[in-house]
């Protein structure tokens, strides 16, 4: 998987794609030109980092349907979106509904490169959250049905005497299992096992 971020960037416009690839590439940033939404829809690969340079008026599916399909789909893509119109309702939904940010035509070199350049670190550190919660979801897999049982009774604030009587064992026993599922879950602290139990979704016991 490519951990650096690309820059996808999709306007109809063949001179724009043209200008706007030499313009980021020439900045040291990696860029797939897209002639529609519906083409970049084909080509992207959402386990890859990125960020997308989104024209608004488009044939086909515009600019703010792609966001929204993306948004349904639970795609996380910082977007920066072009417009040669400058319509203010349309830029108050784009950003409303998550957009880095929203760009006059013709465009200001430095305004798009410091937009796509907040895109691309948003990008990056929602790529972290992504692999930050998939080890945590491996290691919450790792636990035994006994143990799953013993996190769902901790996170509730019960003490072991009281796991213990609920599950009908001994006080040592769930002492045991307690530090199992600590040591599974790469954590040090109790706060530190609710935190991530909560993350993960975890359902306190009843």
């Amino acid at each position: 998987m490519n951990l650096y971020p690309m820059v996808h960037l999709v306007d109809d416009e063949a001179g724009l794609r043209r200008a706007l690839t030499r313009l980021l590439s020439a900045n040291g940033l990696t860029v797939r030109a897209h002639a529609s939404a519906e083409e970049f829809l084909a080509a992207y690969n959402a386990t890859e980092p990125a960020c997308l340079i989104l024209d608004v008026a488009m044939p086909g599916i515009d600019g703010l349907e792609l966001q929204r399909r993306l948004t349904r789909d639970g795609t996380l893509l910082p977007i920066v979106f072009l417009t040669g119109h400058g319509d203010i309702p349309m830029s108050v939904e784009a950003i409303k509904a998550g957009a880095v940010d929203f760009l006059t035509k013709p465009l200001d070199e430095a305004a798009l490169l410091g937009a796509v350049r907040s895109a691309l670190k948003l990008a990056g550190e929602q790529a972290f959250r992504r692999r930050e919660m998939a080890a945590l979801r491996a290691r919450l897999q790792q636990l035994t049905p006994r143990e799953r049982e013993v996190l769902e009774h901790v996170v509730t604030g019960r003490l072991n005497k009281q796991i213990a009587a609920d599950l009908g064992t001994g006080e040592q026993t769930i002492k045991v299992h307690r530090g199992r599922v600590m040591e599974k879950m790469g954590v040090e602290s109790l706060a530190e096992l609710v935190r991530v139990a909560e993350r993960l979704g975890v359902k306190p016991a009843r």
